[in-house]
């Protein structure tokens, strides 16, 4: 791929006759549309029967679009099978946790480990390999759509399969799973492998290790079904490989992205949701360890489905996404999607056409972006993403374990982690969010909250950050589980305690409780599960619990270690509360102080600052938006000149309206 910034569209020419491409390639260059993405629900079009296979439309489509300098992602067409598949053969469709068979229609109701799924999903994959193989025309494949956009795991009998052969390849007896799971609660011991049961719905919760473990058997069964893919491309094409997530999906996007070549996401948010995208370009630019992500999918102006209707962003709201993206490290921005469908579920989202090919309101928002993406490019071309002193780890298995057991109270885990996220960018601290294997090189403060099993791989290579002298801030709802979802028999959370020097005596709901805690002057409910703890000499207790039940028991204590500090947030200051915002931010403040962090940004809350680094007239850029409806300023530390108007600016508080952006490469001499 060209070391360009892609803009970029969802195009679905199978829908229209062909006599549309001209005007459609007319309207792309007037909205400034570089790329486009193609193929990834149209396998009924490319076989309309079995092996019935015609791939020449799209290379005709993909031809035009390249003579016109417009670049191809292509896609395999495996989200939506066509209906001679599943056709007097219920057994492919997929199954839910109710034991109810899916139906043709929709997308992704074909189980993925059904065995002639997988080998009809090879062929249509080789196919539109071979049709493409070479095309100088296409820079990169998508595998499928979104995968696991439902969150419930597959429960057929070719899933059961499967899932007796995946716990005989960990476990290795069953005896030992009976050890591992708990199983003589209940009378839930199993004496083979194949009695070992799916958790399909039944009158209580199943066992938490048959639950969590099944959802990590699935996701790892979605991610062998999108290497198949991956695998038969490459033997035809160079072009790098990816597939396109969202947070809310059932994925182990860590484990699914190292097995591709770039990391991309999709995000949907209405224009009060800017906090949601800077999440997710910390979470998925921090995914693969290079820094760079593609931005597949957003609306450029409304999003909506035959179920959900979504007010029209306000002017400014497109151009902050594609800025906030392109300066994050995005190096691709793409709309879904090109022309509003006449058809089908998502009828009423918003597109660049209108149904009747006429510019709807998203068009004159993406030509504003081009306008600001032509003004951007050569700067972040040059560029690269400034790497965060701090680092915030994230983990798909964490999600798994919340899904099980709902600590969480009700929230998703990647909701929680969002409002954490979004208490450090309130305090102008710049962070990564990195997965568990991620490299801690470079980081001075990793934060690693609701990770309820801490592997010793992990736990290993973040004491090794610590002895480097680095500040490791533990908790909450950390290690207080084992690698099978069971509670650890001797202490609540298991290494931790002893590496932190504390002992957690008590851990309960510390929400609606009358708990308060204590720290730094300040005083705050408690909420969610927590540890009431006490510390071992040499452990600095830095908070304190005041209740009927804990009164005095600490939930913040700090303990050096090699070069470094081990610090525990045992307990949780209350989310959604306003002294508990204010604690929260003085105990990242402080940690963040201990660890040396010196590359803070000071902004009005909801105004982020971006940095990049290059040489020359780009050593430093600063790329400053306001993600509000109101205005807000923040502080530039140094004269630039704006890279946009070219006007030199001065050092100093600076105002952006609503929605307001600037970017300013600073003279740092």
């Amino acid at each position: 791929m060209e070391k360009k910034l892609y803009h970029c569209v969802a195009y679905y020419p199978e829908l229209w006759d062909e006599s549309f491409i001209d005007s459609d390639i007319r309207y792309m260059k007037q909205a400034g549309i570089n790329c486009v993405r193609m193929g990834e629900f149209a396998w009924h079009r490319m076989e309309p029967r079995p092996d019935e296979i015609d791939i020449s439309f799209f290379v005709r489509v993909a031809d035009r679009l390249h003579e016109n300098g417009i670049d191809v992602i292509m896609c395999t067409p495996t989200p939506t099978p066509p209906v001679w598949l599943t056709d007097g053969h219920p057994e492919r469709l997929a199954v839910n946790y109710e034991g109810k068979r899916y139906i043709h229609g929709a997308r992704q109701h074909v189980c993925t480990n059904n065995p002639e799924m997988r080998m009809r999903a090879a062929i249509i994959t080789e196919a539109v390999a071979k049709a493409f193989a070479g095309h100088p025309g296409v820079i990169a494949w998508q595998l499928d759509n979104e995968m696991k956009a439902q969150t419930d795991e597959c429960m057929c009998p070719e899933c059961g399969k499967r899932w007796h052969e995946w716990l005989r390849d960990k476990y290795g007896t069953v005896e030992a799973l009976n050890e591992a799971w708990g199983t003589e609660i209940w009378s839930e011991y199993y004496d083979t492998f194949e009695q070992v049961v799916q958790p399909l719905h039944t009158t209580y919760p199943h066992n938490s290790s048959l639950q969590t473990q099944y959802r990590l058997f699935s996701r790892q069964m979605i991610n062998e079904f999108a290497f198949m893919q991956a695998e038969i491309i490459r033997r035809y094409s160079s072009a790098p490989i990816t597939h396109d997530v969202h947070t809310n999906f059932a994925l182990d996007a860590e484990a699914l992205f190292k097995g591709l070549d770039f990391t991309s996401m999709n995000g949907y948010t209405d224009d009060n949701g800017y906090c949601k995208w800077l999440f997710d370009f910390d979470l998925y630019r921090g995914m693969r360890g290079d820094n760079r992500f593609f931005v597949t999918e957003t609306s450029p102006n409304y999003s909506g489905n035959l179920d959900c209707m979504v007010r029209h962003h306000r002017p400014g709201f497109v151009e902050i996404e594609a800025l906030g993206a392109y300066a994050s490290g995005a190096f691709g921005f793409s709309y879904w999607h090109f022309r509003q469908h006449r058809a089908g579920c998502e009828q009423p989202h918003g597109a660049l056409l209108t149904a009747w090919n006429k510019p709807s309101t998203g068009f004159y928002q993406v030509q504003k972006v081009e306008k600001l993406r032509a003004a951007v490019e050569p700067c972040f071309t040059a560029t690269e993403f400034q790497k965060p002193q701090i680092a915030m780890t994230y983990s798909s298995e964490a999600r798994a374990y919340f899904m099980t057991e709902r600590l969480l109270e009700g929230e998703d885990y990647s909701v929680r982690m969002l409002w954490l996220h979004g208490i450090m960018e309130r305090r102008g601290l710049r962070r990564d969010i990195l997965p568990q294997t991620a490299s801690l090189e470079g980081y001075k403060l990793l934060f690693t909250p609701f990770l309820p099993h801490v592997s010793d791989e992990y736990a290993d290579r973040a004491l090794e950050f610590v002895r480097r002298g680095g500040v490791w801030l533990i908790g909450p709802l950390t290690g207080i589980r084992t690698e099978h979802h069971t509670v650890s028999t001797d202490c609540c959370m298991g290494r931790l305690e002893k590496e932190a020097g504390i002992t957690a005596e008590f851990f309960y709901p510390m929400s609606a409780s009358g708990n308060r805690l204590k720290a730094f002057g300040l005083e705050a409910p408690a909420c969610l599960h927590g540890a009431a703890c006490t510390a071992h000499e040499g452990t600095e207790v830095l908070g304190v619990m005041t209740s009927d039940i804990t009164d005095g028991f600490a939930f913040l204590t700090c303990r050096k270690s090699g070069k470094g500090h081990i610090a525990v947030l045992s307990a949780l200051p209350q989310i959604g509360n306003a002294e508990g915002e204010k604690m929260l931010e003085e105990i990242f403040a402080y940690f963040a102080h201990l660890a040396g962090v010196d590359d803070t940004f000071t902004a009005d809350p909801g105004v982020s600052v971006i940095m990049r680094r290059g040489e020359g007239r780009y050593k430093k850029v600063i790329t400053a938006i306001n993600g509000t409806d109101r205005d807000g300023t923040y502080l530039l530390e140094f004269d630039g000149t704006d890279v946009i108007t070219g006007q030199s600016v001065s050092a100093g508080r600076r105002l952006l309206g609503p929605f307001g952006y600037e970017v300013i490469a600073v003279k740092t001499d």
